[in-house]
């Protein structure tokens, strides 16, 4: 702990005003009692004018109680509180075109005072600018759940949704369908146009499905030329349409193409979460076993199970 009184008055008022991000006073109510900081010019402006003003001056309603129930929360907490927040230009009054054009995330750290300010119980909040590591931390997500190939989810993206929606069929009986498919003698197109013409063959397909699909739809590339698209709030009746749909846009695409030879085409398996069901699994199954039929049957179809 330093010694203040090695330093005057106007040295430590010289030391908060120096602080790189902005600290500031807030009582219980919401009035800014004072400012310090914030001269990292990349991030912050002068928010001297705060002072005498309150939350609910300064940002909207929903904002601005946010802001006061974290402020009621750290005084509650006798302790430091933290947590990270969004401030875009709509939850800032009167700024209008002039504020930024993207959403800024900070990490506020709150400490309540053992001292009341202007009368009432009041805590020092720090706020950092943390939008650089928040805009990583989403880059190095979204890599982590996409397929390089395709854009559409990957493999284990996919898992995790179908857990998700699973769970949520076995607790609501939400109606949910899964299709699985792939492209028709696939091999054959690698083997005589070669791999990048089955590259263009797996992107172009996902290109169908980011355009034909709903976008409350779940398109996964599974791995190969095999995909699965999750259907929430859907029961078979309702999806098979939709993969069939899917089927002749698909089609249409890769023929196109000019390059996979006449007659490109998919087949696919369909099936829908049941009451009988005790994991994903039994629902990836059964509609698998209908892509398998659908290949047996001289492809180019979508069969329900």
């Amino acid at each position: 702990m330093a010694d203040l009184s090695l330093f005057s008055n106007e040295q430590i008022a010289a030391l908060l005003a120096a602080l790189p991000d902005p600290a500031f006073i807030l009582t219980r109510s919401g009035r800014y009692a004072a400012v310090f900081g914030g001269t990292d010019s990349r991030y912050y402006h002068d928010g001297s004018g705060l002072v005498g003003k309150s939350i609910c001056d300064v940002l909207n309603p929903e904002k601005a109680a946010w802001f006061e129930t974290q402020i009621a929360i750290a005084l509650a907490s006798h302790g430091l509180h933290v947590v990270e927040y969004p401030l875009a230009r709509e939850d800032i009054k009167g700024l209008g075109g002039d504020g930024p054009a993207e959403v800024i995330w900070f990490e506020g750290r709150v400490q309540p005072l053992d001292y009341q300010v202007l009368d009432e119980e009041a805590v020092l909040w720090v706020a950092s600018n943390i939008t650089a590591s928040k805009k990583l931390e989403t880059l190095l997500r979204t890599q982590s759940e996409t397929d390089s190939l395709t854009g559409l989810f990957n493999r284990r993206k996919l898992m995790s949704g179908l857990t998700e929606h699973f769970e949520l069929f076995a607790r609501y009986k939400t109606p949910t369908s899964v299709l699985i498919f792939d492209i028709d003698k696939f091999k054959g197109i690698n083997d005589e146009y070669g791999h990048l013409a089955g590259d263009k063959a797996i992107a172009t397909t996902a290109d169908v499905c980011r355009r034909e699909l709903r976008a409350t739809d779940f398109p996964a590339r599974l791995g190969g030329d095999e995909f699965v698209v999750l259907m929430p709030h859907t029961d078979g009746e309702q999806a098979m349409p939709i993969a069939e749909r899917l089927r002749h846009r698909i089609a249409e695409a890769l023929q196109k193409l000019g390059t996979l030879g006449p007659g490109a085409t998919i087949s696919g398996g369909l099936s829908e979460m049941t009451a009988g069901d005790l994991s994903y699994e039994e629902v990836l199954k059964r509609a698998d076993d209908a892509l398998y039929r659908a290949k047996r049957d001289g492809r180019n179809r979508i069969i329900r199970h």
